[in-house]
């Protein structure tokens, strides 16, 4: 006889587990296949109305006027690199040395909690919040819209992030590297660029890419900064066209021509999206 036909006290707990360990698994399995669906469903609706906008138009061409037979979104195309390149260069090494600053120096400072707090506030602000207060701040002033100001608010979403990624990453270094440097008499600066930051290099690198994929779709901060430029320019000192900020218009509009290009922008973004977040979990993979 088994253990719980000796007990009916046992045999019942257990078999009221295996109901509730069933129940759990059937709920978490719903819970994944719904959002599998609607994820699935909208990548199918991408790719299927992206590819069919998808022309060398596309790469060629300025946006359209409505109802124009021939467009793309060159402009929109380089706009974005433009921004969101500018915006990562400069937003990256700030991030970077506010993350070495809170691992290596500011722990149980008064400055380092502070910072950390300002950080975490910035992480989780809504990033219309920091488009309004860049357009407070700069196109307001200026009275002018302006790639700019378009870089300045996307840097200000990328700078937390790499900060926050930066700060975690040499936080998991173990002290003994550490102490081993010192021992040898290296100096603190040289033990956290040559020690710490290169073992950690790879999730500093994760965290910036990850950065640069969130600011990739930025919609909202660009409409009160960089506003959209329906003709292809580099002048950083006017208003720029942008890919997120296409597709808003054009997705909203009633010709036909804008909806393909919109959709043929989300793809695009997609893709570009998809490729940044496959070599950061790649390079995190590698990490450990």
């Amino acid at each position: 006889m088994s253990a719980f036909s000796l007990d009916p006290r046992r045999a019942a707990l257990h078999r009221r587990r295996k109901v509730v360990n069933v129940v759990a698994l059937a709920l978490a399995l719903g819970a994944m296949a719904f959002g599998l669906f609607w994820l699935i469903w909208i990548l199918w609706e991408t790719v299927t109305l992206g590819l069919s906008g998808l022309s060398a138009q596309v790469f060629t061409e300025s946006t359209p006027p409505p109802q124009a037979e021939v467009g793309g979104l060159a402009n929109a195309i380089v706009g974005s690199a433009i921004m969101v390149s500018l915006a990562t260069l400069l937003g990256t090494p700030i991030g970077v040395l506010a993350g070495i600053y809170l691992a290596e120096y500011g722990q149980r400072t008064w400055l380092g909690t502070v910072t950390e707090f300002i950080n975490d506030i910035l992480l989780s602000a809504p990033s219309i919040v920091i488009g309004l207060f860049i357009y407070a701040v700069v196109v307001a002033q200026a009275k002018t819209f302006s790639a700019y100001a378009g870089v300045l608010a996307l840097a200000l979403i990328v700078i937390p992030v790499v900060v926050r990624t930066t700060a975690t990453m040499l936080s998991l270094i173990p002290n003994s590297l550490r102490e081993a440097a010192y021992a040898l008499g290296t100096p603190k600066w040289k033990v956290i660029s040559k020690v710490t930051l290169k073992a950690s290099l790879a999730g500093v690198v994760t965290g910036v890419l990850l950065a640069l994929a969130r600011i990739a779709g930025e919609t909202a901060p660009l409409l009160f900064t960089a506003l959209s430029n329906q003709f292809f320019t580099t002048n950083l000192g006017e208003p720029m066209a942008s890919l997120p900020v296409t597709i808003f218009k054009f997705a909203m509009s009633p010709y036909e021509n804008w909806q393909k290009l919109a959709w043929a922008g989300v793809f695009l973004i997609t893709v570009g999206v998809l490729a940044l977040n496959i070599l950061a979990r790649v390079l995190f993979k590698n990490k450990h």
